[in-house]
């Protein structure tokens, strides 16, 4: 289980949005092994002038924040391929490498209400979290 918000400066074509989430949702599956039906992910487009990033960046507008909030677990190693991934299956948009910046907030397990309004620790999620 993840909860996923790419922040953009700049629009995307509606296709090319889909498969930005698309994008890091595959890494997720791959590197987290969630269950691909697993998905909670939004896509927000911000004006420039209202997200701020560093001025050193050589294309500030492709600037990109990932913010993936999980169930805690995952190996140092999982995040890693994560990350990679991530960065990878972005630059496909034309997202230079390093104008991508990725945060894993890893929560436990009964900090989430989940299906129905129960903890998540008291649920049989079908997956191994520990990854």
């Amino acid at each position: 289980m993840s909860a996923t918000l790419i922040e953009v400066r700049r629009p995307y074509s509606e296709a090319d949005e889909v498969a930005m989430l698309d994008a890091v949702h595959g890494a997720l599956v791959s590197a987290f092994r969630l269950p691909p039906e697993d998905r909670n992910m939004r896509l927000v487009v911000h004006e420039p002038h209202r997200f701020a990033c560093s001025p050193r960046l050589a294309d500030p507008e492709r600037f990109t924040l990932v913010s993936i909030d999980c169930f805690a677990g995952r190996s140092v190693d999982a995040k890693r391929r994560l990350y990679s991934e991530i960065v990878e299956r972005l630059s496909a948009f034309g997202i230079p490498r390093d104008h991508i910046m990725i945060t894993v907030r890893d929560i436990p397990a009964e900090s989430w209400g989940i299906r129905g309004g129960q903890a998540a620790c008291d649920v049989d999620l079908g997956f191994e979290v520990r990854t």
